[in-house]
């Protein structure tokens, strides 16, 4: 057992799930923020729980090779990013790691084929959308390791550099009509969250995310952001009046301009609006999403469910390969950006429904050749996949941001008839510690 306030010698083994060292005092493990596999470290017990402990690294004994010097003047205070200080190519070793671990472990299942993941060549500037919280004194930035408090932001390597021209507008703004920021203690004031969403050739969408319904001077700090930010399409209000974590609310008002901007993934553009999923890193989608074509492969015979489709990126990439998409979606904005998405893009064989997946596969009367599911990071409800397997597709293709709940959801999947053949890691997000990932999985 470890004491709390004591600093031991640590030898680092591994990383955790959110890329904390993981070593052990004893057989007790102890999780060490900043430390990397392969090293000697000397921390302070910090947290003793029944299972584990938290300890704050004091001093490094003996340096990982893969150990490297963070690009980020924030980075030690910042929770946006995790591994700014391992290399990238072991990131994406890691990572894979990450999918192994959670498949053997978690979906005891033998036998699947991981491959490496897929990396960026140039892993910077990828984030296409940015959601910063604002601060008591209109402080615009991300929160700190572990709480909310807000580290003041400039620039940020990980998003769009239209992302940064963004923070300083709407923090110059804010200030100048003296915006009341919201305060999650008394729940008082108005501004919570400054989002920005960069499309192609930087077209750019702002989200000023309010308390309340009325945003005093509204028309004129349009005005002032647009004078800021001459080439915005797109500034709306969104409306969050609920004391929770969930940055967007139900309700979004248009201020400025259209009501989506637009993107493209391979040959498609894509309509987005304020509230609508679409894969936060463009290029990487593009990867992920052939890698879901490939592994569907598709002859053009087949009628696909695109389950939990948001604005229909992935069912309308396969479209073109398939006699008949169908993507069902439970937030009717994003059906409708999917729907916009189809004619625009000329795709006559996808239709999109409004609802929930439990509520509306059963009374499709189609048969299912191929399944696609991209579901949030908690997976599949059970009910979900049984709905899927009395489908009795060919192949289901899951499309997965937790190795932890994919892992799970292929272990029943294989109680109902369906055998993990094949998975590719992909890197959607540098620097962080997560990782996404495509299963192919067939019919016994």
């Amino acid at each position: 057992m470890v004491e709390v306030g004591k600093i031991y010698e640590i030898e680092i083994g591994g990383l955790g799930s959110a890329g904390e060292g993981v070593g052990r005092v004893g057989e007790f493990t102890v999780f060490v923020e900043g430390a990397l596999p392969g090293e000697k470290v000397a921390a302070e017990i910090e947290t003793v729980k029944k299972n584990y402990s938290v300890g704050r690294l004091i001093k490094i004994l003996r340096e990982s090779e893969e150990r490297v010097e963070p690009f980020c003047k924030i980075y030690p205070e910042c929770g946006g990013c995790q591994l700014q200080h391992m290399s990238y190519p072991a990131q994406l070793i890691w990572k894979r790691q990450q999918v192994v671990d959670a498949v053997e472990r978690i979906g005891k299942l033998s036998g699947v084929e991981i491959f490496d993941t897929l990396g960026m060549e140039n892993p910077l500037r990828y984030r296409n959308k940015m959601q910063f919280p604002v601060g008591k004194n209109l402080e615009i930035g991300c929160y700190a390791r572990g709480s909310h408090k807000i580290v003041e932001t400039e620039t940020c390597q990980i998003q769009r550099e239209a992302s940064d021209k963004v923070l300083a507008a709407a923090r110059k703004v804010l200030q100048k009509f003296h915006v009341a920021p919201y305060d999650e203690d008394s729940r008082r004031g108005i501004i919570r969250h400054v989002m920005s969403r960069v499309g192609l050739n930087d077209e750019l969408m702002v989200v000023l995310v309010t308390a309340t319904k009325n945003l005093p001077n509204e028309k004129n700090i349009s005005k002032a952001i647009r004078a800021e930010l001459p080439s915005v399409a797109s500034i709306q209000q969104n409306v969050q009046p609920y004391h929770n974590n969930v940055i967007l609310g139900r309700e979004t008002k248009i201020l400025f301009g259209k009501p989506t901007i637009r993107d493209r993934i391979g040959n498609l553009n894509f309509n987005i609006s304020a509230r609508s999923f679409f894969q936060v890193n463009t290029a990487q989608a593009e990867v992920l999403y052939r890698t879901a074509k490939n592994f569907a492969e598709l002859t053009g015979r087949e009628t696909v469910i695109d389950a939990y489709c948001g604005t229909g990126t992935i069912g309308l990439y396969m479209a073109r390969a398939a006699y008949k998409v169908i993507g069902i979606e439970i937030v009717s904005s994003a059906v409708d950006d999917a729907k916009k998405n189809a004619r625009e893009n000329k795709i006559r064989n996808a239709e999109f429904l409004v609802g929930d997946v439990v509520k509306v596969l059963p009374h499709l009367e189609v048969t299912a050749d191929v399944v696609v599911v991209d579901p949030p990071r908690a997976g599949c409800d059970k009910i979900v996949l049984e709905t899927f397997a009395r489908m009795n597709p060919a192949r289901i293709v899951y499309v997965s941001c937790n190795p932890a709940t994919l892992a799970r959801d292929l272990a029943i999947l294989a109680e109902l008839g369906y055998r993990t053949k094949k998975i590719q890691p992909v890197d959607m997000f540098p620097f962080s510690s997560h990782v996404e990932a495509v299963a192919l999985v067939e019919k016994i």
